[in-house]
């Protein structure tokens, strides 16, 4: 169509050239706006008519794809450029494949068609191929794709695809030809392509469904296997895939040719003495002379290197590895070959993203700032710094080089809702019908300040506070807190009910003297009535056995030491929070003990060993207290519910009428728990897991009473704060225990 054009203007050039343009028009033209139209065409009213200007414009928009057709018409110089515009996909529909809409969407996106994208032929081919090409890597294959194109007027179009899925394939035996040195359970952990099993339906078993799409990595995996196992001569040819169409089953060949085992004889690190000493690196080295060979430690070695020298300001570090085989003696020779480049100073450091928290906020959470030297470690430590407020969704530091020695950091931060307010109930295991209410802000206007009030009403406690906290006094590294308080809360047991009622405030300020690490000294002064109500038949033994009402005063100090170098508020993948306090009563009030509390949480990620967004957690925490002079009953330790011994009803374990008895305060109580989390949606925040808890408590030892419970979890990061539903069972109940199989909890995490 474009030389039939070229033709014609061709023709037609003598008489357009000697005509001057009095007015130029654009007829049907939406899909470009015509100040863009006029700049390509180079052309304004009493310019002289130009045929090859003509001409290149029409090629210039033909190269756009948005036009079937562009004609020029000349009357006596009213130049008037008629356009056919391609008409736009409206709507686009696939039946037969996947039901989900979430599923549908994102296929669309993977075979580029989405509603308001342009319509043309080859698209839609294009489309169709990849179609065909993600059923077969899902393992359906001769599947028939057809295309439905309705025109709903001149300008749109409705595009349905119509599957009709081929036949899953089966994969009946897997042989590995040449293997010698694993077996093939070693294979099936690290393939995705496995032969089905007895019983294909058990969630342990495997199914034996073909996995196209992983066909080309299975051969790749197994060869990283011999790698990771000295094995450097190893050579694995594509798998060759033999398909019965009868009956829709497959065998799958790997052809190997192990070679030998190759040990580490040497390993040699060249790196420039002045920048640093090669006999600091050796002894951290996860490969190790005279042992066997390990790929995946040699790529260890190299990053920790990398980082090493990053840490001295050589942000383009390269390392270079050699690896020299001896085949006669099955040992290999390791060469690291460190290339600085040169120290990297950082120029400016850009923020953006955060269209309410201010950037001194964000500034001051960055451990890197103008004319400092690059870190590697301030760098990360500076990202998981950020996430740990709370204040973003998704932070984000760019390296920007803008010479041979200085770079840019740009600051990108995705904002996180972090006020919210509160209205509602429910009904709790422990404390029945429950209201609650509050207005919390984390970074109140965007200043960072953290700032509480809240309400919490049940049959079995009531609690209202009002807190503030500024993480960061005047953006130094003080931090400070105060809260007031006023709380009733009943304790009750098969002797007595327990009514406890306290008010009072507390205030706190602390350093962190350390990256990560904070020391500091809050104060606080309650003012508690305890009111005890004893079963009638009780009442006739002595009253020494009696706790009397009584009204104290609580006025205390306690230093405190936390460390918390985790990469995320919400939900931590990474790092460990730990901490400990000792509270000393006695600064003037009734109360006389000394309470010491220590507790420590470790996060681990299993994405890095097995490409799976797994969370290994472990906590575990201690307190005992003292007597110095005066305990009350208010005072005691407690064990069980969500915060220490889940499958357990909350204060299950306490001071009791044990055989009639009534005890003095508990002193002690320990508990641990072991989590395994899995996501459910990533998007939605949502996640589920599994746990063990073991809890230890009592008036004499911390082992007086010892349980156990174990269960599942699903939590959710909503916004109205971490939320957890959790459906536990008590392992080694006892007659009398307390015991809750189901629990929820809004507002704390693990």
């Amino acid at each position: 169509m474009k030389k039939q054009y070229t033709f014609l203007f061709l023709l037609l050039g003598l008489i357009l050239q000697a005509q001057q343009i009095k007015s130029i028009k654009y007829v049907n033209l939406t899909k470009i706006s015509q100040n863009i139209a006029n700049e390509q065409l180079g052309y304004k009213v009493g310019d002289e008519l130009d045929i090859n200007k003509i001409n290149t414009f029409i090629k210039k928009f033909y190269s756009y794809n948005y036009f079937d057709d562009i004609s020029v018409l000349n009357d006596k110089g009213n130049i008037k450029i008629i356009f056919k515009e391609k008409p736009s996909i409206a709507n686009v529909e696939l039946y037969g494949y996947k039901t989900k809409k979430d599923d549908i969407n994102k296929i669309k996106k993977e075979i580029g068609l989405m509603k308001g994208s342009m319509y043309s032929s080859k698209k839609i081919k294009d489309a169709k191929s990849l179609l065909v090409k993600k059923l077969e890597n899902d393992g359906f294959i001769n599947s028939v794709v057809e295309v439905d194109i309705e025109y709903l007027n001149s300008s749109s179009v409705s595009v349905i695809f119509s599957v009709n899925k081929g036949d899953e394939i089966t994969i009946k035996k897997v042989n590995y030809y040449g293997a010698k040195e694993f077996e093939k359970s070693d294979f099936e952990k690290i393939t995705f392509n496995k032969e089905e099993e007895f019983f294909p339906w058990f969630i342990t078993q495997n199914d034996g469904e073909l996995k196209a799409e992983q066909l080309k990595y299975d051969a790749s995996r197994i060869k990283e296997l011999y790698l990771e196992n000295g094995y450097l001569d190893i050579d694995v040819k594509d798998p060759f895939l033999e398909v019965d169409f009868l009956s829709n089953q497959a065998n799958l060949d790997f052809y190997i040719n192990e070679g030998q085992q190759y040990t580490t004889n040497s390993i040699t690190i060249y790196v420039n003495s002045e920048i640093i000493d090669a006999k600091d690196l050796y002894s951290q080295l996860k490969l190790k002379k005279n042992k066997v060979f390990n790929i995946k430690k040699l790529r260890h070695d190299v990053n920790f290197i990398k980082k090493e020298i990053a840490n001295l300001s050589y942000a383009f570090a390269q390392i270079k590895y050699d690896i020299k085989k001896d085949s006669k003696n099955a040992t290999t020779d390791i060469i690291l070959n460190v290339i600085p480049g040169k120290k990297i100073f950082i120029n400016d450091v850009k923020i953006s993203g955060n269209n309410r928290t201010l950037d001194k906020v964000v500034r001051r959470n960055v451990y890197l700032a103008p004319k400092d030297k690059f870190n590697l470690t301030d760098l990360k430590d500076s990202i998981s710094k950020l996430k740990r407020t709370g204040f973003f969704e998704k932070v984000n530091i760019k390296e920007e080089r803008i010479s041979d020695d200085k770079i840019n950091l740009d600051v990108k931060v995705q904002e996180a809702a972090t006020g919210n307010i509160i209205l509602g109930g429910g009904f709790g295991s422990y404390d029945k019908v429950m209201i609650s209410g509050s207005v919390k802000d984390k970074n109140i206007f965007g200043s960072g300040l953290n700032l509480g009030v809240s309400a919490d009403l049940s049959k079995r406690k009531s609690n209202f506070s009002i807190s503030l906290i500024n993480p960061a006094i005047n953006d130094s590294l003080y931090h400070g807190n105060f809260s007031i308080s006023n709380d009733k809360q009943d304790i009750n047991n098969s002797v007595y009910d327990l009514e406890k009622k306290s008010k009072g405030f507390s205030i706190g300020l602390g350093k962190e003297y350390f990256r990560n690490l904070k020391l500091g000294l809050t104060y606080k002064l309650n003012s508690t009535k305890e009111n005890y109500d004893y079963e009638s038949d009780f009442k006739k033994k002595t009253e020494k056995q009696y706790y009397s009402n009584t009204k104290y005063v609580l006025s205390s100090l306690t230093p405190y030491l936390n460390f918390n170098n985790t990469d995320d508020y919400f939900v931590p993948r990474d790092g460990i929070t730990s901490g400990m306090s000792m509270e000393y009563a006695g600064i003037g009030g009734d109360s006389k003990f000394i309470k010491s509390s220590l507790y420590f949480k470790y996060f681990y990620s299993l994405n890095d060993d097995y490409e799976l967004d797994w969370i290994l957690r472990y906590k575990i925490q201690a307190k005992h207290i003292k007597d110095n002079g005066q305990i009350h009953q208010g005072d005691s330790l407690y064990l069980g519910g969500v915060r220490s011994l889940r499958g357990y009803k909350s204060y299950a374990f306490g001071p009791n009428n044990e055989d009639g008895q009534i005890e003095d305060p508990y002193k002690f109580m320990a508990a641990s728990s072991i989590e395994l989390s899995f996501p459910v949606s990533n998007a939605m925040k949502m996640r589920w897991g599994v746990f063990y808890d073991y809890g230890m408590t009592g008036e004499k030892s911390f082992t007086d009473i010892k349980r156990s419970s174990a269960g599942a979890l699903f939590e959710w990061i909503s916004p109205f704060g971490p939320l957890q539903l959790i459906f536990a069972n008590a392992l080694d109940k006892k007659k009398g225990d307390d015991t809750s199989n189901f629990e929820f909890s809004l507002g704390s995490s693990f």
